[in-house]
């Protein structure tokens, strides 16, 4: 499994470093056109939807995502940002503790539409975050990353309380305490450094938010991204047992299906282009 997991991994960053980097639009665009897909065809199965139904929502997905993105005006891009962080606010989040509804009733489909939205503007995002520099976006993804493997090695040391026992149990509370106390030391840092041994770091997410609003509330905004992205971890994680799946497709030998690489990253991306365009 753990060779498996390398060679997917070596392959992808094989695929997308250079077209992160090499500053060409069309192919980013059709990079991200196609994860969309994946997406929605692996959201679509999650609730409920057969195999031909589901394959047929994610074409028409990646197909709409085209469209909108070359047709969506800023102002209204800044608005779906603002819905979708909204509905993780007051639609998904609190899933985690009534729980989903049952597969194949009115409030399923009608969670699995408002669901399909949030990957759309978690994607739209990663174009504009990508439009403001491709260092941009991966500062941004990076805190979700530290976030994620602060989590693991602080629970795997300290985890005793369960975060979610029901819903996925091997996550803890000093977990995701240990997550969010890395994702502040190592913004900390990256913001001196930038103002010394490394300015390139200037162009990140932390850095930007710091100049702009102080040490006090960009450390309040990166609690908040923390908790996001454990809730969208969560969120999916839920998804996934009540359909009975282990991973949400094996598009990802080793790793799964792009939901579980993106989990919780939906729920932060949008959250943070929404911040970046007050900033």
């Amino acid at each position: 499994m753990l060779k498996t997991r390398i060679i997917t991994a070596v392959a992808l960053l094989a695929v997308l470093l250079p077209v992160l980097f090499f500053n060409y639009f069309p192919a980013f665009a059709l990079v991200v056109t196609l994860f969309v897909g994946a997406a929605v065809w692996e959201g679509a199965r999650l609730f409920g939807l057969g195999e031909g139904k589901a394959r047929v929502a994610g074409f028409a997905g990646g197909l709409l995502f085209v469209a909108l993105m070359y047709s969506a005006k800023p102002g209204s891009v800044n608005a779906l940002y603002g819905v979708a962080a909204l509905l993780w606010i007051i639609r998904y989040a609190p899933t985690l503790g009534l729980g989903l509804p049952q597969m194949g009733g009115a409030a399923n489909w009608s969670l699995a539409i408002t669901f399909s939205f949030a990957v759309f503007a978690a994607f739209f995002a990663i174009v504009g975050l990508y439009l403001h520099s491709p260092l941009y976006l991966l500062s941004v993804m990076a805190l979700v990353w530290i976030a994620d493997i602060g989590a693991y090695f602080s629970g795997k040391a300290f985890g005793k309380r369960k975060l979610a026992p029901t819903i996925s149990p091997g996550k803890s509370w000093e977990g995701a305490i240990g997550g969010a106390i890395a994702v502040l030391a190592i913004a900390a840092i990256s913001v001196v450094l930038a103002d010394g041994a490394a300015p390139w770091l200037q162009d990140t997410f932390s850095y930007k938010l710091h100049a702009r609003f102080g040490w006090g509330l960009t450390l309040l905004i990166l609690l908040v991204i923390v908790m996001f992205s454990v809730i969208g971890d969560l969120f999916e994680s839920a998804l996934k047992r009540r359909a009975g799946m282990k991973d949400s497709s094996n598009l990802l030998p080793g790793h799964g299906g792009v939901l579980d690489r993106v989990d919780a990253l939906i729920p932060v991306l949008p959250m943070a282009a929404l911040v970046t365009s007050w900033i």
